[in-house]
Protein backbone atom coordinates (compact mmCIF):
# COMPACT_ATOMS: atom_id res chain seq x y z
CA UNK A 1 0.00 0.00 0.00
CA UNK A 2 1.31 3.43 -0.91
CA UNK A 3 2.02 5.53 2.16
CA UNK A 4 1.37 9.25 1.87
CA UNK A 5 3.58 11.61 3.84
CA UNK A 6 1.91 14.49 5.70
CA UNK A 7 2.74 16.62 8.73
CA UNK A 8 0.00 15.60 11.15
CA UNK A 9 -2.82 13.07 11.43
CA UNK A 10 -5.67 13.72 13.87
CA UNK A 11 -7.79 10.68 14.75
CA UNK A 12 -11.12 11.81 16.14
CA UNK A 13 -12.70 15.18 15.42
CA UNK A 14 -14.65 15.97 18.53
CA UNK A 15 -14.48 19.65 19.47
CA UNK A 16 -10.85 19.44 20.55
CA UNK A 17 -9.69 17.35 17.61
CA UNK A 18 -11.49 19.56 15.12
CA UNK A 19 -10.03 22.71 16.66
CA UNK A 20 -6.51 21.30 16.71
CA UNK A 21 -6.69 20.06 13.12
CA UNK A 22 -8.01 23.43 11.97
CA UNK A 23 -5.35 25.33 13.91
CA UNK A 24 -2.52 23.18 12.57
CA UNK A 25 -3.77 23.56 9.01
CA UNK A 26 -4.05 27.33 9.39
CA UNK A 27 -0.47 27.32 10.66
CA UNK A 28 0.61 25.84 7.35
CA UNK A 29 0.90 22.16 8.25
CA UNK A 30 -0.34 19.41 5.97
CA UNK A 31 -3.09 17.90 8.10
CA UNK A 32 -5.31 14.83 7.77
CA UNK A 33 -8.35 14.54 10.07
CA UNK A 34 -10.22 11.24 10.47
CA UNK A 35 -13.54 10.48 12.14
CA UNK A 36 -15.57 7.28 12.06
CA UNK A 37 -18.84 9.11 12.65
CA UNK A 38 -19.61 12.85 12.55
CA UNK A 39 -17.08 15.67 12.42
CA UNK A 40 -17.69 17.69 15.57
CA UNK A 41 -18.10 14.64 17.78
CA UNK A 42 -20.57 13.88 20.55
CA UNK A 43 -21.07 17.43 21.80
CA UNK A 44 -22.93 19.09 18.90
CA UNK A 45 -24.96 16.04 17.84
CA UNK A 46 -25.71 13.97 20.95
CA UNK A 47 -24.34 15.81 23.99
CA UNK A 48 -24.05 19.45 25.00
CA UNK A 49 -26.00 21.20 22.26
CA UNK A 50 -29.14 19.06 21.80
CA UNK A 51 -29.47 18.25 25.50
CA UNK A 52 -29.29 21.89 26.50
CA UNK A 53 -32.06 22.62 24.01
CA UNK A 54 -34.04 19.92 25.82
CA UNK A 55 -33.20 21.53 29.16
CA UNK A 56 -34.23 24.95 27.86
CA UNK A 57 -37.63 23.56 26.91
CA UNK A 58 -38.18 21.79 30.21
CA UNK A 59 -37.07 24.82 32.25
CA UNK A 60 -39.57 26.96 30.36
CA UNK A 61 -42.33 24.48 31.21
CA UNK A 62 -41.32 24.61 34.88
CA UNK A 63 -41.23 28.41 34.99
CA UNK A 64 -44.72 28.72 33.53
CA UNK A 65 -45.98 26.29 36.17
CA UNK A 66 -44.41 28.48 38.88
CA UNK A 67 -46.12 31.61 37.55
CA UNK A 68 -49.23 31.43 39.78
CA UNK A 69 -47.00 31.73 42.87
CA UNK A 70 -45.20 34.85 41.64
CA UNK A 71 -47.06 36.57 38.82
CA UNK A 72 -50.58 35.30 38.25
CA UNK A 73 -52.43 32.59 36.40
CA UNK A 74 -50.67 30.97 33.46
CA UNK A 75 -50.85 27.66 31.67
CA UNK A 76 -48.82 25.73 29.15
CA UNK A 77 -49.47 22.72 26.96
CA UNK A 78 -46.00 21.15 26.64
CA UNK A 79 -45.29 19.90 23.13
CA UNK A 80 -42.21 17.76 22.63
CA UNK A 81 -42.51 18.34 18.88
CA UNK A 82 -41.17 21.88 19.40
CA UNK A 83 -38.04 20.59 21.14
CA UNK A 84 -37.57 17.84 18.57
CA UNK A 85 -37.77 20.33 15.70
CA UNK A 86 -35.14 22.61 17.26
CA UNK A 87 -32.74 19.70 17.73
CA UNK A 88 -33.40 18.10 14.36
CA UNK A 89 -33.31 21.24 12.24
CA UNK A 90 -31.43 23.93 14.13
CA UNK A 91 -28.85 22.00 16.17
CA UNK A 92 -27.91 18.96 14.11
CA UNK A 93 -29.19 19.65 10.57
CA UNK A 94 -30.74 16.16 10.69
CA UNK A 95 -27.48 14.72 12.08
CA UNK A 96 -25.56 15.76 8.99
CA UNK A 97 -21.98 17.02 9.43
CA UNK A 98 -21.55 18.61 5.99
CA UNK A 99 -21.20 22.09 7.49
CA UNK A 100 -18.52 20.91 9.91
CA UNK A 101 -16.65 18.99 7.21
CA UNK A 102 -16.64 21.99 4.90
CA UNK A 103 -15.51 24.25 7.73
CA UNK A 104 -12.55 22.00 8.43
CA UNK A 105 -11.67 21.53 4.76
CA UNK A 106 -11.73 25.28 4.28
CA UNK A 107 -8.74 25.51 6.63
CA UNK A 108 -6.76 23.30 4.23
CA UNK A 109 -7.13 20.00 6.11
CA UNK A 110 -7.94 16.71 4.39
CA UNK A 111 -10.99 15.10 6.01
CA UNK A 112 -11.82 11.39 5.94
CA UNK A 113 -14.87 9.58 7.25
CA UNK A 114 -13.45 6.26 8.31
CA UNK A 115 -11.63 4.33 11.00
CA UNK A 116 -8.11 5.52 11.70
CA UNK A 117 -5.68 3.13 13.40
CA UNK A 118 -2.05 3.43 14.41
CA UNK A 119 0.21 0.98 12.59
CA UNK A 120 3.45 2.11 14.21
CA UNK A 121 5.13 5.30 15.46
CA UNK A 122 3.78 8.25 13.46
CA UNK A 123 1.97 5.90 11.08
CA UNK A 124 -1.78 5.61 10.49
CA UNK A 125 -3.97 3.53 8.21
CA UNK A 126 -7.52 4.69 7.50
CA UNK A 127 -10.29 2.26 6.56
CA UNK A 128 -12.53 4.61 4.58
CA UNK A 129 -16.30 4.61 4.73
CA UNK A 130 -16.44 3.76 1.01
CA UNK A 131 -14.46 0.56 1.57
CA UNK A 132 -11.08 1.88 0.47
CA UNK A 133 -7.91 2.17 2.53
CA UNK A 134 -5.27 4.87 2.71
CA UNK A 135 -2.03 4.97 4.72
CA UNK A 136 -0.15 7.96 6.12
CA UNK A 137 3.26 8.65 7.61
CA UNK A 138 3.16 11.79 9.76
CA UNK A 139 6.32 13.87 9.94
CA UNK A 140 5.35 15.58 13.20
CA UNK A 141 3.12 12.88 14.53
CA UNK A 142 -0.40 11.83 15.44
CA UNK A 143 -3.02 13.34 17.74
CA UNK A 144 -5.58 11.00 19.31
CA UNK A 145 -9.01 12.39 20.18
CA UNK A 146 -11.19 9.27 19.98
CA UNK A 147 -13.67 10.21 22.71
CA UNK A 148 -16.02 7.79 24.43
CA UNK A 149 -19.22 5.88 23.78
CA UNK A 150 -22.12 5.01 26.12
CA UNK A 151 -21.21 2.23 28.54
CA UNK A 152 -23.68 -0.63 28.84
CA UNK A 153 -23.58 -2.58 32.12
CA UNK A 154 -23.41 -6.39 31.88
CA UNK A 155 -26.99 -6.92 33.00
CA UNK A 156 -28.69 -10.21 32.19
CA UNK A 157 -31.01 -9.78 29.20
CA UNK A 158 -30.31 -6.07 28.67
CA UNK A 159 -28.46 -6.53 25.38
CA UNK A 160 -31.52 -8.26 23.92
CA UNK A 161 -33.81 -5.30 24.60
CA UNK A 162 -34.33 -2.05 22.67
CA UNK A 163 -32.85 0.13 25.43
CA UNK A 164 -31.87 3.73 24.76
CA UNK A 165 -28.66 5.64 25.32
CA UNK A 166 -28.23 9.41 25.14
CA UNK A 167 -27.83 9.07 21.37
CA UNK A 168 -31.35 7.71 21.08
CA UNK A 169 -32.82 10.12 23.62
CA UNK A 170 -31.88 13.26 21.69
CA UNK A 171 -33.51 11.91 18.50
CA UNK A 172 -36.93 11.26 20.01
CA UNK A 173 -39.90 12.57 18.08
CA UNK A 174 -42.39 11.23 20.63
CA UNK A 175 -42.10 10.56 24.35
CA UNK A 176 -43.07 7.38 26.21
CA UNK A 177 -45.53 7.24 29.05
CA UNK A 178 -42.99 5.86 31.50
CA UNK A 179 -39.20 5.64 31.63
CA UNK A 180 -36.56 4.06 33.85
CA UNK A 181 -33.21 5.84 33.80
CA UNK A 182 -30.30 3.58 34.72
CA UNK A 183 -27.66 5.91 36.14
CA UNK A 184 -27.78 9.03 38.30
CA UNK A 185 -24.84 10.94 36.89
CA UNK A 186 -25.05 14.20 34.92
CA UNK A 187 -26.56 12.65 31.77
CA UNK A 188 -29.10 10.57 33.67
CA UNK A 189 -30.16 13.43 35.94
CA UNK A 190 -30.52 16.01 33.16
CA UNK A 191 -32.59 13.74 30.94
CA UNK A 192 -34.69 12.39 33.81
CA UNK A 193 -35.82 15.89 34.75
CA UNK A 194 -36.40 16.94 31.14
CA UNK A 195 -38.67 14.00 30.36
CA UNK A 196 -40.51 14.22 33.68
CA UNK A 197 -41.41 17.85 33.03
CA UNK A 198 -42.89 16.83 29.71
CA UNK A 199 -45.19 14.36 31.41
CA UNK A 200 -43.19 11.13 31.46
CA UNK A 201 -43.32 9.03 34.65
CA UNK A 202 -39.63 8.69 35.52
CA UNK A 203 -37.72 6.43 37.90
CA UNK A 204 -33.96 6.79 38.35
CA UNK A 205 -32.01 3.66 39.37
CA UNK A 206 -28.62 4.65 40.74
CA UNK A 207 -25.87 2.13 41.60
CA UNK A 208 -24.13 4.62 43.90
CA UNK A 209 -25.32 5.91 47.22
CA UNK A 210 -26.42 9.27 45.82
CA UNK A 211 -27.05 11.27 42.67
CA UNK A 212 -24.14 13.16 41.08
CA UNK A 213 -21.51 11.34 43.11
CA UNK A 214 -18.67 13.49 41.76
CA UNK A 215 -20.26 16.54 43.39
CA UNK A 216 -20.60 17.50 47.04
CA UNK A 217 -23.07 15.36 49.04
CA UNK A 218 -25.03 18.49 50.02
CA UNK A 219 -25.73 19.12 46.33
CA UNK A 220 -26.80 15.52 45.80
CA UNK A 221 -29.17 15.69 48.76
CA UNK A 222 -30.76 18.90 47.53
CA UNK A 223 -31.18 17.61 43.96
CA UNK A 224 -32.85 14.44 45.24
CA UNK A 225 -35.26 16.63 47.22
CA UNK A 226 -36.07 18.64 44.09
CA UNK A 227 -36.62 15.46 42.09
CA UNK A 228 -39.03 14.16 44.72
CA UNK A 229 -40.98 17.44 44.59
CA UNK A 230 -41.26 17.05 40.82
CA UNK A 231 -42.49 13.47 41.03
CA UNK A 232 -39.27 11.76 39.94
CA UNK A 233 -38.65 8.58 41.90
CA UNK A 234 -35.00 8.02 42.85
CA UNK A 235 -33.63 4.66 43.98
CA UNK A 236 -30.03 4.77 45.25
CA UNK A 237 -27.60 1.97 46.16
CA UNK A 238 -29.57 -0.28 43.82
CA UNK A 239 -28.45 -2.26 40.77
CA UNK A 240 -30.38 -3.43 37.74
CA UNK A 241 -29.90 -7.21 37.77
CA UNK A 242 -32.10 -8.42 34.91
CA UNK A 243 -33.99 -6.86 32.01
CA UNK A 244 -36.56 -8.27 29.61
CA UNK A 245 -38.75 -6.78 26.89
CA UNK A 246 -42.03 -8.15 25.53
CA UNK A 247 -45.27 -6.78 24.15
CA UNK A 248 -43.95 -3.21 24.08
CA UNK A 249 -42.86 -3.06 27.71
CA UNK A 250 -39.74 -3.55 29.81
CA UNK A 251 -39.63 -5.69 32.92
CA UNK A 252 -36.74 -4.92 35.25
CA UNK A 253 -35.45 -6.76 38.32
CA UNK A 254 -33.52 -4.77 40.91
CA UNK A 255 -31.00 -5.84 43.53
CA UNK A 256 -33.33 -4.69 46.33
CA UNK A 257 -35.91 -7.26 45.23
CA UNK A 258 -38.15 -4.74 43.53
CA UNK A 259 -39.59 -5.27 40.06
CA UNK A 260 -40.28 -2.36 37.71
CA UNK A 261 -42.17 -2.08 34.45
CA UNK A 262 -41.74 0.75 31.98
CA UNK A 263 -42.36 1.67 28.37
CA UNK A 264 -38.68 2.53 27.82
CA UNK A 265 -35.29 2.26 29.51
CA UNK A 266 -32.52 4.84 29.17
CA UNK A 267 -29.04 3.57 30.02
CA UNK A 268 -26.88 6.43 31.33
CA UNK A 269 -24.37 4.37 33.28
CA UNK A 270 -21.13 6.06 32.31
CA UNK A 271 -18.92 6.04 29.24
CA UNK A 272 -16.45 3.65 27.61
CA UNK A 273 -13.25 5.09 26.08
CA UNK A 274 -12.74 4.43 22.38
CA UNK A 275 -9.23 3.06 22.86
CA UNK A 276 -9.83 -0.57 21.97
CA UNK A 277 -9.65 -0.18 18.19
CA UNK A 278 -6.85 2.35 17.71
CA UNK A 279 -3.85 0.06 17.21
CA UNK A 280 -2.28 1.19 20.48
CA UNK A 281 -0.31 -2.04 20.69
CA UNK A 282 1.68 -1.00 17.60
CA UNK A 283 3.24 1.82 19.61
CA UNK A 284 3.74 -0.12 22.82
CA UNK A 285 0.53 0.93 24.59
CA UNK A 286 -2.22 -1.18 26.16
CA UNK A 287 -5.44 -1.19 24.06
CA UNK A 288 -7.33 -2.24 27.19
CA UNK A 289 -6.49 0.99 29.03
CA UNK A 290 -9.24 3.32 30.16
CA UNK A 291 -7.03 6.38 29.82
CA UNK A 292 -3.80 7.47 28.18
CA UNK A 293 -1.18 9.05 30.40
CA UNK A 294 -0.18 12.46 29.07
CA UNK A 295 2.35 15.04 30.24
CA UNK A 296 1.72 18.75 30.63
CA UNK A 297 1.87 19.19 26.85
CA UNK A 298 -0.59 16.33 26.19
CA UNK A 299 2.22 14.11 24.92
CA UNK A 300 1.81 10.35 25.26
CA UNK A 301 5.21 9.67 23.71
CA UNK A 302 7.41 11.24 21.06
CA UNK A 303 5.23 12.13 18.08
CA UNK A 304 1.99 11.08 19.78
CA UNK A 305 -0.43 13.40 21.59
CA UNK A 306 -3.81 12.69 23.17
CA UNK A 307 -6.59 15.08 24.13
CA UNK A 308 -10.14 14.83 25.38
CA UNK A 309 -11.98 12.25 27.46
CA UNK A 310 -9.35 9.50 27.08
CA UNK A 311 -6.76 11.52 29.01
CA UNK A 312 -8.76 11.20 32.22
CA UNK A 313 -8.53 14.91 33.00
CA UNK A 314 -12.27 15.51 32.80
CA UNK A 315 -14.79 14.29 30.25
CA UNK A 316 -15.93 17.76 29.25
CA UNK A 317 -15.90 19.63 25.96
CA UNK A 318 -14.09 22.55 27.60
CA UNK A 319 -11.26 20.29 28.80
CA UNK A 320 -10.81 18.90 25.28
CA UNK A 321 -10.75 22.42 23.83
CA UNK A 322 -8.26 23.54 26.49
CA UNK A 323 -6.01 20.58 25.75
CA UNK A 324 -6.27 21.14 22.01
CA UNK A 325 -4.75 24.60 22.42
CA UNK A 326 -1.95 23.25 24.62
CA UNK A 327 -1.16 20.37 22.26
CA UNK A 328 -1.36 22.60 19.18
CA UNK A 329 1.30 24.90 20.60
CA UNK A 330 3.54 21.88 21.13
CA UNK A 331 2.86 20.54 17.63
CA UNK A 332 3.70 23.80 15.88
CA UNK A 333 6.49 24.81 18.26
CA UNK A 334 4.86 27.86 19.86
CA UNK A 335 5.57 29.09 23.38
CA UNK A 336 2.86 29.06 25.98
CA UNK A 337 1.72 27.73 29.33
CA UNK A 338 1.53 23.97 29.93
CA UNK A 339 -1.69 22.32 31.02
CA UNK A 340 -2.86 22.49 34.65
CA UNK A 341 -5.94 20.73 35.97
CA UNK A 342 -6.30 22.02 39.53
CA UNK A 343 -9.35 24.14 38.68
CA UNK A 344 -11.42 22.13 36.19
CA UNK A 345 -15.00 23.50 36.22
CA UNK A 346 -18.09 21.48 35.40
CA UNK A 347 -21.85 22.04 35.43
CA UNK A 348 -24.80 19.68 35.41
CA UNK A 349 -27.74 21.48 33.80
CA UNK A 350 -30.51 20.27 36.02
CA UNK A 351 -32.81 22.82 37.62
CA UNK A 352 -31.19 23.95 39.86
CA UNK A 353 -27.89 23.84 38.01
CA UNK A 354 -25.03 22.14 39.86
CA UNK A 355 -21.64 23.71 39.20
CA UNK A 356 -18.37 22.56 40.71
CA UNK A 357 -14.69 23.45 40.38
CA UNK A 358 -11.50 21.93 41.75
CA UNK A 359 -11.66 19.54 44.70
CA UNK A 360 -14.64 18.44 46.72
CA UNK A 361 -14.25 18.43 50.50
CA UNK A 362 -13.61 14.67 50.50
CA UNK A 363 -11.01 14.84 47.74
CA UNK A 364 -9.20 17.62 49.58
CA UNK A 365 -9.15 15.59 52.78
CA UNK A 366 -7.97 12.51 50.89
CA UNK A 367 -5.12 14.61 49.50
CA UNK A 368 -3.99 15.35 53.04
CA UNK A 369 -4.88 19.04 53.05
CA UNK A 370 -5.85 20.97 56.17
CA UNK A 371 -9.46 21.57 55.16
CA UNK A 372 -12.00 24.18 56.19
CA UNK A 373 -15.40 24.46 54.54
CA UNK A 374 -18.06 27.12 54.37
CA UNK A 375 -21.61 26.64 53.15
CA UNK A 376 -24.82 28.62 52.79
CA UNK A 377 -28.24 27.96 51.26
CA UNK A 378 -29.42 30.28 48.49
CA UNK A 379 -32.96 30.21 49.90
CA UNK A 380 -31.60 31.96 52.98
CA UNK A 381 -30.10 34.79 50.93
CA UNK A 382 -31.99 37.97 50.05
CA UNK A 383 -32.05 37.09 46.35
CA UNK A 384 -33.24 33.57 47.09
CA UNK A 385 -36.10 34.97 49.16
CA UNK A 386 -37.04 37.37 46.35
CA UNK A 387 -36.76 34.66 43.69
CA UNK A 388 -39.16 32.33 45.46
CA UNK A 389 -40.18 29.12 43.65
CA UNK A 390 -37.29 27.50 41.83
CA UNK A 391 -34.73 29.22 44.03
CA UNK A 392 -33.23 26.10 45.60
CA UNK A 393 -29.45 26.18 45.82
CA UNK A 394 -26.30 26.45 47.85
CA UNK A 395 -22.75 27.74 47.82
CA UNK A 396 -19.99 25.61 49.34
CA UNK A 397 -16.32 26.54 49.46
CA UNK A 398 -13.38 24.30 50.33
CA UNK A 399 -10.24 25.97 51.69
CA UNK A 400 -6.69 24.73 52.13
CA UNK A 401 -6.35 26.38 55.54
CA UNK A 402 -2.57 26.13 55.54
CA UNK A 403 -2.30 28.25 52.39
CA UNK A 404 -5.43 30.31 52.90
CA UNK A 405 -6.78 29.67 49.37
CA UNK A 406 -9.81 27.92 47.94
CA UNK A 407 -9.09 24.54 46.34
CA UNK A 408 -12.68 23.78 45.43
CA UNK A 409 -16.21 25.16 45.37
CA UNK A 410 -19.80 24.35 44.46
CA UNK A 411 -22.42 26.74 43.12
CA UNK A 412 -25.87 25.21 42.94
CA UNK A 413 -28.95 27.20 42.05
CA UNK A 414 -30.54 29.26 39.27
CA UNK A 415 -27.67 29.93 36.83
CA UNK A 416 -25.35 27.96 39.11
CA UNK A 417 -22.96 27.40 36.25
CA UNK A 418 -22.65 31.14 35.74
CA UNK A 419 -22.13 31.86 39.44
CA UNK A 420 -19.38 29.23 39.30
CA UNK A 421 -17.30 31.50 37.07
CA UNK A 422 -16.41 33.70 40.06
CA UNK A 423 -15.33 30.68 42.10
CA UNK A 424 -13.41 29.12 39.20
CA UNK A 425 -11.26 32.27 38.94
CA UNK A 426 -10.62 32.17 42.68
CA UNK A 427 -9.52 28.52 42.59
CA UNK A 428 -7.53 28.83 39.38
CA UNK A 429 -5.64 31.97 40.38
CA UNK A 430 -5.29 30.84 44.01
CA UNK A 431 -6.69 34.14 45.24
CA UNK A 432 -6.20 34.40 49.01
CA UNK A 433 -9.41 33.99 50.98
CA UNK A 434 -8.53 37.15 52.87
CA UNK A 435 -8.55 39.01 49.53
CA UNK A 436 -11.92 37.51 48.54
CA UNK A 437 -13.33 38.74 51.84
CA UNK A 438 -12.33 42.34 51.09
CA UNK A 439 -14.43 42.45 47.91
CA UNK A 440 -17.71 44.27 47.49
CA UNK A 441 -20.43 41.80 46.44
CA UNK A 442 -23.32 43.30 44.51
CA UNK A 443 -26.73 43.23 46.18
CA UNK A 444 -29.14 41.57 45.59
CA UNK A 445 -27.43 38.86 43.52
CA UNK A 446 -27.18 35.11 43.93
CA UNK A 447 -23.38 35.36 43.86
CA UNK A 448 -23.49 37.51 46.98
CA UNK A 449 -24.06 34.23 48.85
CA UNK A 450 -20.36 33.51 48.20
CA UNK A 451 -19.54 36.17 50.80
CA UNK A 452 -21.71 34.32 53.33
CA UNK A 453 -20.07 30.99 52.52
CA UNK A 454 -16.63 32.54 52.99
CA UNK A 455 -17.71 33.91 56.37
CA UNK A 456 -18.84 30.41 57.32
CA UNK A 457 -15.25 29.18 56.98
CA UNK A 458 -14.71 30.58 60.48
Amino acid sequence: MTQHEVDLVVIGTGPGGEALAAGAAKAGLEVVAVDRHLVGGECPYYGCVPTKMMVRGSDTVAEVRRAPQVAGEASIAPAWSVVHRRIDEDATTHWDDTIAVDRLRDTGATVHHGVGRLTGPKQVTVALADGGTVAYAARRGVVLNPGTRPAVPPVEGLADTPYWTNRDAVRLAELPGSLVVVGGGPIGCELAQVFARFGVRVTVVQHGSRLLEVNEPEASELLEKVFAEEGIRVLTSVDLTRAAYADGAFTLDLSNGEHLTADKVLVAAGRTPNLDDLGLDTVGLDPGSRTLDVDEWCRVQDGLWAIGDVTGKGAFTHVSMYQSAVALRDVVGEQGAPARYHAVPHTTFTDPEVGGVGMTEQRARDAGLSVRTGITKLEESSRGFMHGPGGHGLIKVVEDADRGVLVGATAMGPAGGEILGFLAVAVHAEVPVDTLRTMIYAYPTFHRAIETALADLD
